[in-house]
C-alpha cells in the first residue's frame, strides 16, 4: 500500500488556506490517480485514516492512498473556549478541500460535525461505533466518587463540565485543551489532576492502560456521534460513493441520524450541554437524551424508544420529550446563543 502523508508545514497557499503541504499529482503504476484522504494532522487522526484506508482496501486491494493533513480553524486556535467558537471549526477547512478537488474524502470524529454539511458533501461513509462512552483519567487511580475534595478534573466541554458537577460536585472542573497526549500530560498536575476524554480515542491510540474509570452511558450521555468515524465526499463523485458504501455500517447511520436529527432540532449545534446515544435493538433504535444548563443546576433527560428505519422521527419524538419534561426554556436559550 502506498500512503503519502504529508506531514511538513509550508507556508499556506491562499490567505485562509491552512493546508500542511502543496499538493502533486500522484498516480498508482496503473496510472489511476491515488485516493486523496484529507485530515487532520493529530495522531489520532492519522490513526482514523489508516482504519479507512484499511477498509477501503481490504474490498478494493488496488487501490492507493495519499493523506493529506490539514490545519483546522479548532487546530490553530488553541485559547479559544470551544463552545464560543462556532459550529464546525474542526471540519470547515477539510470540506473546503474537498469542494475545490483538492481532496477526494475527509475523514472526521462524527461528534466534530454540524448536523448541516456544506452544499454538495454528503456522508459517504459511518463506520461501525467504537465504545461511546467517556471515561476518566487521574493522578490518584481512583473512581469518579473517590476523587478528592478540591481534585481539578479538565475539559473543555460544556456537557461534561456539567455532568461533573451532578456526579462529583466534589471536584474543581478546570478547562484543557489539546489532543489527547496533551490532554493526558496536563491531566497528570501540570493543569488539571485528571480528565474526561472520549473511549473511542483512547482505544485507537492503544492507551487503555490510562484509564481509570470507563463513565456510564446512563450518567455522562455521550455527545451526538462519539465514537463514530464519518467519511465525507462530494455529492457527485459517484466512484467514491461506490467505494464507500462498501465499507458503511448501516445500524451505526441509524443511530447518528437520531442523534444527530435530536441536535438538528435543538438548533444545530447547541453550545450548552447535550447529549444523545442511540442503540439499535432489532428493528427498534433506543435513545437516550441528555440537555442541561451550563452550571448543570437544571438538567433533563430522557429514554425514547422508535422503529430503526424512522430515526428522524425518534428525533422529533425525543425533542418533544425534552420540551415536555420541562425543557423549553434550555431549548430556547440554545438558540438564543446561536442567533
Amino acid at each position: 500500500m502506498t500512503e503519502k502523508t504529508k506531514t511538513a508545514w509550508p507556508k499556506p497557499r491562499g490567505t485562509n488556506r491552512l493546508t500542511t503541504s502543496d499538493s502533486e499529482e500522484s498516480s498508482t503504476e496503473s496510472g489511476i490517480p491515488a485516493i486523496k484522504v484529507g485530515s487532520r494532522g493529530s495522531a489520532l487522526a492519522l490513526i482514523q485514516d489508516h482504519v479507512v484506508i484499511k477498509r477501503l482496501k481490504a474490498n478494493s486491494p488496488a487501490l492507493e492512498f495519499e493523506v493529506d493533513t490539514v490545519r483546522t480553524r479548532g487546530d490553530v486556535d488553541q485559547t479559544s473556549r470551544l463552545a464560543g467558537m462556532g459550529l464546525g471549526i474542526f471540519v470547515k477547512e477539510l470540506e473546503q478541500e474537498l469542494l475545490e478537488g483538492k481532496l477526494d474524502i475527509a475523514v472526521h470524529s462524527l461528534k466534530d460535525m454540524p448536523t448541516k454539511l456544506a452544499d454538495g458533501l454528503v456522508l459517504g461513509a459511518l463506520l461501525p461505533r467504537e465504545d461511546p462512552r467517556d471515561v476518566l483519567v487521574n493522578r490518584y487511580g481512583c473512581p469518579l466518587d473517590g476523587l478528592p475534595l478540591g481534585a481539578r478534573i479538565g475539559t473543555s466541554s460544556p456537557r461534561r463540565a456539567a455532568q461533573l458537577k451532578k456526579y462529583a460536585p466534589q471536584v474543581e472542573v478546570v478547562s484543557i485543551r489539546g489532543n489527547v497526549e496533551t490532554r493526558l500530560r496536563k491531566a497528570q498536575g501540570e493543569e488539571a489532576d485528571g480528565a474526561i476524554l472520549a473511549a473511542a480515542g483512547m482505544i485507537r491510540l492503544g492507551l487503555q492502560d490510562q484509564i481509570t474509570e470507563y463513565l456510564s452511558a446512563a450518567q455522562f450521555v455521550p455527545p451526538p456521534g462519539q465514537g463514530i468515524l464519518a467519511v465525507e465526499a462530494r455529492a457527485d463523485d459517484h466512484r467514491m460513493l461506490e467505494l464507500l458504501s462498501a465499507i458503511g455500517d448501516s445500524d451505526t447511520r441509524y443511530e447518528a441520524t437520531a442523534e444527530r436529527g435530536f441536535l438538528a432540532r435543538l438548533g444545530g449545534g447547541c453550545s450548552i450541554p447535550v447529549g444523545a446515544y442511540a442503540r439499535c435493538n432489532g428493528d427498534n433504535i433506543v435513545m437516550t437524551i441528555y440537555m442541561s444548563s451550563e452550571d448543570g443546576e437544571k438538567s433533563f433527560s430522557a429514554k425514547i424508544q422508535g422503529l430503526k428505519h424512522d430515526p428522524l422521527q425518534l428525533a422529533n419524538d425525543a425533542y418533544l420529550a425534552l420540551v415536555e419534561r420541562g425543557g423549553a426554556d434550555l431549548v430556547a436559550a440554545a438558540r438564543a446563543n446561536q442567533a
